[in-house]
């Protein structure tokens, strides 16, 4: 007997037939990429830093020449040259001379360290130091951050801002991405309308499909509205089927029963595969769902709160996992007002 209540088993059920990462990977500029899905794991291209390179401002030493430093015998530096933010390279120093540095200068490998400021005893062009110091001490070395080769970010991340200047400290400016599902969004019903059209008794305005056309496009996919789908069986079938050839899900909302009809149980039966028929739980009734091929089909109920909360449940995760995100089973937190119609 399965420890998951049933809501847990109609997901993963439905869920573990949804084909991860069956969308194709495309190519986006970096501007157009927050949101977006990345395909394949990213790899650094070079390191981060680029260079070895001060974290403070101060003078750069040969650290042997510290040791033994102390306020009863300071070590003693002669400035030499600068580097600042943007110098190509570092200039060469001797015994007893140091480089003025600044944060964010490139610096030179080998036992060395910057002095701050504050610790430096400076006449003119020449400092005192009053104790050692230790080898690279201060100084960020190249690639501390990200190595190249690296994996920076993870298939199947969603990019989010922090990621986008992770991406552009990298000098690269396009992501490859897995391409949007193409979901289209049918209503159902010879009473339903569209909810620009004027109020007529008996008559229900559509506005499951425009608040599911935004649910699908927050949950990263492309939304397309298939239009209202009166309840006559063939036409809806043949409808369902002929969409089928151009997108990748299909989301119906209403016509549960029609006329005592299993109405899209049906239909998701003649168009595919029917997996889920109902979800033995309060207003689980209208949660149909199927696959038509590597297509899933969600149906959810009439009434709006409860459409939302159906596509919640089982549409997004869907649209995440073709495009190849991991999928958590998402928990039944909204709550509806009183039993929605049936």
């Amino acid at each position: 007997m399965s420890e998951n209540s049933p809501l847990q088993d109609a997901q993963r059920l439905f869920l573990d037939s949804v084909p991860l990462r069956s969308m194709a990977e495309e190519s986006v500029p970096l501007d157009n990429a927050l949101g977006r899905t990345l395909y394949a794991d990213l790899q650094a291209p070079e390191d981060s830093p680029p260079y070895n390179r001060a974290i403070v401002e101060g003078f750069i030493v040969n650290t042997a020449e510290t040791q033994g430093a102390s306020e009863e015998s300071p070590a003693s530096f002669k400035i030499v040259g600068s580097v600042a933010p943007g110098d190509a390279e570092c200039p060469s120093f001797g015994a007893g001379e140091a480089i003025e540095v600044q944060t964010g200068s490139i610096l030179p490998d080998g036992q060395l360290a910057i002095v701050r400021m504050w610790e430096a005893k400076r006449d003119g062009d020449q400092f005192s130091i009053s104790r050692p110091f230790p080898p690279r001490f201060f100084i960020e070395e190249q690639g501390c951050d990200i190595k190249q080769g690296d994996t920076v970010i993870s298939a199947g991340s969603v990019i989010d801002a922090l990621q986008i200047g992770a991406i552009a400290s990298l000098g690269l400016g396009e992501v490859n991405v897995a391409r949007q599902p193409r979901v289209t969004v049918f209503a159902s019903g010879d009473e339903v309308i569209p909810y620009t059209a004027p109020a007529k008794p008996g008559m229900i305005r559509d506005c499951n499909s425009p608040m599911l056309e935004a649910a699908v496009r927050a949950a990263g996919g492309e939304a397309v509205l298939g239009g209202i789908m009166g309840d006559d069986f063939d036409n809806f079938v043949t409808g369902v089927k002929n969409t089928l050839q151009e997108s990748d899900m299909i989301v119906i909302s209403g016509g549960t029963a029609v006329g005592g009809r299993d109405f899209i149980s049906d239909l998701i039966s003649a168009v595919g595969e029917l997996l889920v028929d109902g979800v033995p739980m309060r207003s689980g009734r209208p949660l149909i769902m199927g696959m038509a091929g590597n297509k899933p089909i969600v149906a959810v109920a009439g009434h709006p709160p409860e459409a939302l909360r159906g596509f919640s449940l089982f549409g997004a995760p869907a649209i995440a996992k073709l495009m190849g995100q991991a999928v958590d089973l998402p928990e039944d937190t909204q709550q509806s007002n009183g039993p929605p119609p049936q």
